[in-house]
């Protein structure tokens, strides 16, 4: 999830859990304990780029992490609040449920989460929320700007945490429900076109979880559609789009297109683009796919030319957004065609 997210429900979640015997203090260590995994970024500043991708979500978002990170964040939590408001161990559950939210949440984007690491390269992803979403957000974000009004003994502080992390946590749950309607759908339909038992992925698009993005390998290619919750029941319109391997025969002993094949897990194709080859990770989207039937993926990465591909998960986010944009992704998400 965005940082913000990560902040905020950190923040209600250390009242939750230790508010009563530290009081305010508690929103902005439990704001940096649950945000504490992302202290990967600093792998950018020093790793090739697409090393970064896999390092990112990796060793500092899994369980032995936390299992070993804990204790010592506990003992100095102690040493540093002479007044031992927690005991050591309390400290220690402090940080290790902060950072367990935290990676727990992080699966349920596209992105992946290393839970395994270093025993295991798998990355968990449940793709029922997209990485920024302020329905889910929005709670949290707002009961943490009460909380550090109030007083630190207001009796009603507890409540309000409890209605942040409720509220929040049935969003999410709305998503895995929304998810596996979509997929239900999706699995009949393609079921019919011979591409059932094949790999499979669905999204939500950005900021919501009512419209879909759906992803499913057929032959030599995928075949891509988009539904959203409140659509009737006529059939998603799929295209197909080949992987085009060919394409990056040249590149077959080249360290950074292997990364980006694992970072991708498989779900990725070839392309050209103003006689430019482009690398296509299909996990993140498409820019404005649900509108435009030729879009390109979000994530693009240029293979002759290393140097050019910055921000390369964030460039093609938003790219192309404006008001007739909005308007008709808007509409899409009810359900119009």
């Amino acid at each position: 999830m965005d940082s913000l997210t990560h902040v905020v429900l950190g923040a209600c979640t250390g009242e939750l859990i230790a508010g009563r015997e530290a009081g305010k203090k508690v929103l902005i260590i439990g704001a940096l304990a649950n945000s504490f995994p992302d202290i990967d970024f600093l792998a950018s500043f020093f790793l090739p780029l697409t090393s970064d991708l896999l390092a990112h979500r990796g060793f500092t978002h899994s369980f032995t992490f936390i299992a070993l990170f804990s204790p010592l964040a506990g003992y100095l939590s102690y040493v540093f609040f002479k007044k031992k408001i927690l005991s050591p161990l309390k400290w220690t559950l402090f940080w290790a449920i902060q950072m367990c939210i935290h990676i727990i949440l992080d699966a349920f984007n596209a992105y992946g989460t290393g839970w395994f690491e270093p025993f295991s390269h798998y990355r968990v992803s449940f793709n029922s929320m997209f990485v920024a979403d302020p329905l889910y957000t929005i709670w949290p974000a707002l009961c943490t700007i009460i909380l550090f009004l109030l007083p630190g003994r207001n009796t009603q502080r507890r409540i309000i945490a409890t209605i942040a992390v409720s509220v929040s946590t049935c969003y999410l749950a709305w998503g895995v429900i929304a998810k596996n309607s979509i997929d239900s759908f999706a699995h009949r339909q393609l079921h019919t076109m011979g591409a059932d038992n094949t790999d499979y992925f669905s999204t939500p698009t950005p900021l919501n979880n009512m419209l879909w993005y759906i992803v499913a390998r057929k032959d030599s290619g995928y075949l891509i559609g988009y539904r959203s919750i409140l659509d009737d029941n006529k059939p998603v319109s799929f295209r197909y789009v080949p992987v085009n391997d060919a394409l990056l025969r040249a590149f077959d002993q080249d360290k950074d297109i292997q990364n980006l094949k694992r970072f991708s897990n498989g779900f990725y194709y070839a392309s050209v683009s103003n006689d430019t080859l482009l690398f296509n990770d299909l996990r993140f989207g498409e820019i404005l796919g649900w509108q435009y039937p030729d879009a390109r993926c979000v994530f693009y990465y240029y293979p002759q030319y290393p140097a050019a591909n910055d921000l390369i998960v964030q460039r093609g986010r938003f790219e192309g957004w404006n008001t007739n944009t909005f308007r008709f992704f808007i509409a899409r998400i009810m359900g119009k065609r």
